[in-house]
């Protein structure tokens, strides 16, 4: 078992030579460094913290919030937050609560007072001047940003829990164990596709098929980069290989527990090593026609022929994404409820590019700070819904109790034109 060396400043935060708050958090990393066996602790560059919304908090994880602040605990790198159950600014007009409501801003306001950056989303990485670069250690515990980052951009960071991301954040520093070793990094399972992927959507069959598959593995996919454009120079606002891209890691993560894959002669450390990335005794999978067609009926609940919502942007929609939604729905007037989730700062973005405007003139609404799968649905009447996001198809029936349809872009925006699945 290893040693976990700390540094004298280290061992001085431990020591509470910062306070209660900077102390508890220094325990909570020191363990589990202890616990996975950490020879030292490394700076990290920033963090992503995951439990923001108070639908999964609840009022005890409220107050452990409010205790931490209260104890001076202070964000020292840059941190940013999941979404949370709601949107702040416009949650009276998309239905919420005041029950719900108040304590959701009380989360945030404690979060805010301990430093954390107020944009919620789970797709950081999509925030201008703030990409990880290819090395650099994080402490983020977004499952899909975490396999995006380790993944698309070669940055390093285990799958933290929401506290110890946040306790990484106050002190600065994460235990060196895990994905960000190089021994770690290498792929236990080497997946070879025969079969076109044309959309995101098949990008999510995909990671439901190789998650449930794989478990925790590390993935090497030897020919998914026919199936993708180049990675463009600014990731930032998406495009087709970045979407298709976020939706295979989030899928890959939510029917398994992936942090990492690497995609041959594309993803930044197959490019460089190529097999020497596979582990001796990696095991070979290979993926069909017949087994994207039984992922997206696995996904799908047949029963379902009315829509109460249309659900886009689990991941958080890029501007790409978005542009897309309001190319489809330009002029049309909708049947049912429609939502495009992202970021604050994507959504002013396309606002300023007009794309707001007309999905909004449509019906639609593109909503920010939160999404579907932390929203609290049933309390909005919501049933059923529609979406192309693999993730959502995994969580909103057993996290929201709705019944779901999946699809393609196009037949999820058809149903939002017509009220019904048509798929």
């Amino acid at each position: 078992m290893n040693f976990l060396h700390l540094t004298p400043e280290e061992q001085a935060l431990l020591d509470g030579a910062e306070g209660p708050g900077v102390q508890r958090a220094m325990e909570i990393v020191v363990t589990l460094g202890r616990i996975y066996g950490a020879g030292a602790l490394v700076p990290i560059a920033s963090a992503h913290i995951s439990g923001v919304s108070y639908k999964n908090l609840g009022e005890a994880g409220l107050e452990f919030l409010r205790r931490w602040a209260d104890e001076g605990a202070r964000a020292r790198v840059d941190a940013w937050l999941n979404p949370m159950g709601m949107e702040a600014a416009r949650w009276r007009e998309l239905g919420f609560s005041a029950d719900f409501a108040e304590p959701q801003l009380a989360v945030i306001e404690a979060f805010r007072r301990m430093g954390l950056k107020p944009l919620l989303t789970c797709t950081p990485y999509l925030l201008p001047g703030h990409v990880p670069r290819r090395g650099q250690h994080l402490a983020w515990a977004e499952s899909s940003a975490v396999a995006f980052a380790n993944s698309v951009l070669g940055a390093r960071t285990n799958r933290e829990g929401g506290p110890s991301a946040l306790a990484a954040a106050i002190v600065g520093r994460t235990a060196d164990y895990g994905y960000h070793l190089d021994e770690n990094r290498r792929a236990t399972h080497v997946v070879e596709v025969s079969c076109p992927l044309r959309t995101v959507a098949d990008f999510g069959a995909l990671g439901r098929i190789v998650g449930r598959q794989v478990e925790g593995g590390v993935v090497y996919f030897a020919d998914l980069a026919r199936w993708l454009p180049p990675l463009p120079q600014d990731i930032t606002r998406g495009g087709e290989a970045v979407d298709r891209l976020k939706t295979l890691g989030a899928s890959l993560a939510a029917y398994g527990a992936v942090a990492l894959f690497h995609i041959a002669g594309y993803t930044p450390e197959a490019a460089d090593a190529g097999e020497t990335l596979l582990r001796a005794e990696a095991q070979r999978l290979i993926v069909n026609s017949s087994d994207i067609e039984t992922a997206y009926a696995a996904m799908n609940d047949a029963e379902v022929q009315d829509i109460d919502l249309v659900s886009i942007g689990c991941p958080h929609a890029s501007l790409a994404e978005i542009a897309q939604v309001a190319d489809f729905v330009r002029g049309w007037r909708l049947r049912t409820r429609l939502w495009v989730t992202t970021a604050r700062h994507t959504r002013e973005q396309a606002a300023a590019e007009g794309w707001v405007r007309i999905i909004e003139e449509a019906g639609g609404r593109v909503v920010a700070d939160t999404c579907t799968v932390v929203a609290p649905l049933r309390a909005l009447g919501i049933r059923s819904l529609a979406t192309n996001a693999a993730k959502t198809a995994c969580y909103a029936p057993s996290h929201s109790g709705v019944q779901v349809r999946f699809g393609t872009l196009e037949q999820c925006l058809q149903a939002a034109l017509s009220g019904r699945w048509d798929g």
